[in-house]
């Protein structure tokens, strides 16, 4: 398989290092990654300014620009094939429910989706990379199986893995976004020159956690497999709107 890595954390992130190992024995391996942290990006595309890319001494590409904006230059002219499977990830936080909303690694899968590229995006639910080794082989076994059974039709999986040693993990489950509470109020701060600034509050806490969400599979110490779609319509609030539309023709 030729198999595109990416994340959000930046390419120098210890995420994106052992993604990297957990997908070379199935493939050749390209790394086209942001140069900083750009987390909480979503799909925002950088149309403004000129990107560069570059190298590092490991072979990762790196560009300034965010996890869009990666997989956007590797798959429309940095790349002259089209890869057969996009990975993102490993980042280091949860992306449950609203959080895929604005997640810059489901953002970057969601990108090679819109191109036709089954895509995954792997998070470990905790931060500060407690127990990445049992998100490597999450994501080892996972690549394993899509090369020894691939999708009829490309498909967009989150991938939310429970921080704890591999041994206390319960499986595998498919399931369905969950919903959170609205986040915490902003944290008001003063800079020591007087002005006033303020810091996005923490996520709420889950609101719908049932047992087939991803909520509730992580509860349960379940690793999370969420197929995600990109049409955003209402289907069932159409006609609600032509009827609003002729209420006073």
């Amino acid at each position: 398989m030729r198999i595109l890595v990416t994340n959000d954390d930046g390419y120098n992130a210890v995420g994106i290092e052992a993604l990297v190992g957990a997908v070379r024995p199935f493939g050749e391996t390209v790394v086209v990654a942001p140069e900083t942290n750009c987390s909480g990006a979503s799909n925002s595309l950088s149309l403004r300014r000129p990107l560069s890319v570059r190298q590092a001494a490991n072979g990762f590409y790196f560009i300034n620009g965010t996890p869009s904006d990666c997989v956007h230059i590797a798959l429309t002219g940095l790349l002259d094939f089209q890869p057969d499977l996009l990975v993102s990830g490993i980042n280091n936080g949860a992306n449950l429910g609203e959080d895929t909303l604005y997640s810059g690694t489901v953002a970057a899968a969601s990108e090679g989706f819109l191109f036709g590229v089954p895509s995954i995006a792997f998070s470990l639910v905790e931060r500060d990379w407690r127990h990445l080794d049992t998100a490597t082989q999450v994501a080892h076994e996972l690549i394993k199986r899509f090369k020894e059974q691939p999708w009829q039709q490309p498909l967009l999986l989150n991938v939310n893995i429970p921080a704890l040693p591999y041994s206390q993990l319960s499986g595998f489950r498919p399931t369905r976004l969950g919903r959170r509470h609205p986040s915490e109020p902003v944290i008001r701060s003063t800079t020591p020159y007087g002005e006033s600034v303020y810091w996005i509050g923490p996520v709420g806490q889950p609101l719908d956690g049932g047992e087939d969400t991803d909520f509730g599979a992580i509860q349960d110490r379940a690793v999370s497999l969420t197929p995600l779609r990109l049409d955003l319509s209402d289907h069932t609030q159409v006609q609600a709107v032509a009827h609003w539309m002729q209420a006073h023709d």
